[in-house]
């Protein structure tokens, strides 16, 4: 049996884990309107902490099935509301901290650009340094969490794509794959490059590589 392919590899990684986290949550990141791209941000700042990522997406999931999708809604939540959603979703050690990030960002995002993430591209010139500084003024998101968003929109901005963020890179080398994000997005296509990157983080997270390998061989 001949040696599996860069392709059959990222395949497999996606036959195991076919969804990213934004698929998983309903967040139509790819519409670039307001709500997904604010809920995309919140996420996006839950999954940075250090914790467990499927506690970041069950405390997301919470906080969204309350209906806080958008900036206005969850601005007029208050600390003490959202510290319960994310304390029963067990986000327990971090839940007052990151209500009050997620109270301070959603305040920012509303006073600087009207609630809109679109206008803190247009701001940034599309620039995508600039927009990683400009999304690093929220509280809570540093590079982590800016790499975290950046892995879903990528498909609705364009200057970001394509783009891979070092954790993901880090498992595709170790598979054997292209240790960049344009041949990761050539292996795969520009839709799916964010399936395969949370895939990625995934197996790793899971120390799954042996095994993947082992299938695919």
């Amino acid at each position: 049996m001949g040696k599996a392919s860069k392709r059959d590899i990222a395949r497999a990684v996606l036959d195991r884990h076919p969804k990213s986290y934004a698929d998983e949550l309903h967040v139509a990141v790819g519409r670039n309107t307001p709500a997904p791209l604010y809920q995309w941000l919140i996420a996006s700042l839950l999954f940075s902490a250090r914790i467990a990522a499927d506690q970041a997406q069950g405390a997301a999931k919470a906080l969204f099935e309350r209906g806080w999708r958008t900036p206005e809604k969850m601005a007029r939540t208050s600390w003490s509301e959202r510290v319960k959603v994310l304390n029963r979703s067990g986000y327990a050690r971090y839940d007052e901290s990151t209500s009050r990030y997620i109270g301070d960002t959603t305040g920012l995002l509303l006073d600087r650009y009207g609630g809109d993430l679109r206008k803190l591209r247009a701001d940034a010139g599309r620039d995508v340094e600039k927009e990683r500084a400009l999304l690093k003024a929220f509280k809570g998101i540093g590079d982590v969490g800016a790499d975290i968003f950046f892995r879903e929109v990528q498909v609705a901005w364009d200057e970001v794509y394509p783009f891979a963020d070092r954790k993901a890179l880090d498992v595709a080398r170790r598979l054997g794959l292209d240790d960049s994000a344009e041949g990761l997005a050539r292996l795969i296509g520009r839709e799916n490059l964010p399936r395969l990157l949370t895939g990625l983080v995934r197996v790793g997270l899971a120390d799954e590589e042996d095994d993947l390998l082992r299938d695919v061989a």
